[in-house]
């Protein structure tokens, strides 16, 4: 499908983007607004910060939002360019609008431990699709990106985590209630988890190392029965000194047990190594 594009920014697709952007940060709103903010929790980042001058100032969290996102819009318009600032603005103001309207409906909860965990995951689900339409909602993740263009050195999961840590401190702090930390430290934890499946995958890809005399006909029998490539990897015995032809082939989870059972038929002293691999690109596998 062709795009059309006007100084090197593709409409269609950043139209797109910027859809999953609102979705996301709609999803980011709920959860803070109907399962943290109600019992104090937090997920770190610019909404940590919120949380307390909503308690103690009785300031809408959006708005709190908001202000402390401006210094960091202008530090970015001047390192990151205007296309990623007008991303960072718009998902910003979408969280801080929809936090406020979700501020109106009652909460879902007031236990805190289901908050945590329906919160720590509906905000994780929201920041993954922000995060995959190369958005931003401003905030720690901002931060980071801004660090890491002054000094490439420092790691942006490392920036994050330093900064939310930092704030849900605070949060114990200004609350006085150690649980409220504990329990923070598990919502951070599951929207972690959900970033990463939704980036990642429920279920990893397989990788299998088989090691045997008999590689020709056990990857001539996994291509003819299973329809999976094989690589031969030469490798050297260090206890044997003798030289071997390693196979090695990337298969589904439900593949394993047959690829498993098809080499020991051919080869029972076959070597097997089954390890879990993140991602696989390529033929019938993952597509960019």
């Amino acid at each position: 499908m062709n795009l059309v594009c006007f100084k090197n920014v593709c409409i269609k697709k950043y139209v797109i983007e910027i859809i999953e952007m609102l979705m996301g940060t709609a999803l980011m709103a709920m959860a803070t607004s109907l399962f943290l903010l109600p019992n104090q929790l937090s997920t770190g980042g610019f909404s940590g910060i919120a949380t307390i001058t909503y308690y103690l100032l009785k300031i809408p969290m959006g708005v709190t939002i908001l202000i402390l996102n401006i210094p960091l819009f202008i530090l970015g318009f001047i390192k990151l360019g205007k296309a990623f600032v007008v991303k960072a603005i718009t998902g910003t103001v979408s969280l801080s609008v929809f936090i406020d309207i979700f501020e109106k409906l009652t909460p879902l909860t007031q236990d805190r431990f289901l908050a945590c965990i329906y919160g720590g995951i509906i905000v994780g689900l929201g920041t993954a699709l922000v995060l995959k339409a190369n958005g931003s909602t401003g905030g720690s993740d901002l931060i980071s990106i801004i660090i890491r263009e002054y000094n490439s050195r420092f790691r942006t999961g490392t920036v994050i985590t330093a900064i939310d840590t930092v704030i849900v401190l605070l949060n114990v702090i200004f609350f006085k209630k150690i649980e409220i930390g504990l329990y923070s430290a598990i919502a951070i934890y599951l929207m972690g988890k959900i970033i990463d499946i939704v980036f990642e995958g429920i279920y990893f890809t397989k990788l299998l190392f088989i090691v045997t005399d008999k590689n020709v006909e056990i990857a001539e029998e996994i291509g003819k029965s299973i329809k999976r490539g094989v690589t031969g990897l030469y490798g050297r015995g260090m206890y044997t000194k003798q030289e071997k032809v390693v196979l090695m082939c990337a298969a589904t989870r439900n593949d394993v047990t047959r690829i498993r059972q098809m080499a020991l038929k051919i080869d029972p002293k076959a070597f097997i190594i089954i390890t879990n691999s993140r991602e696989v690109f390529g033929k019938g596998f993952k597509k960019e």
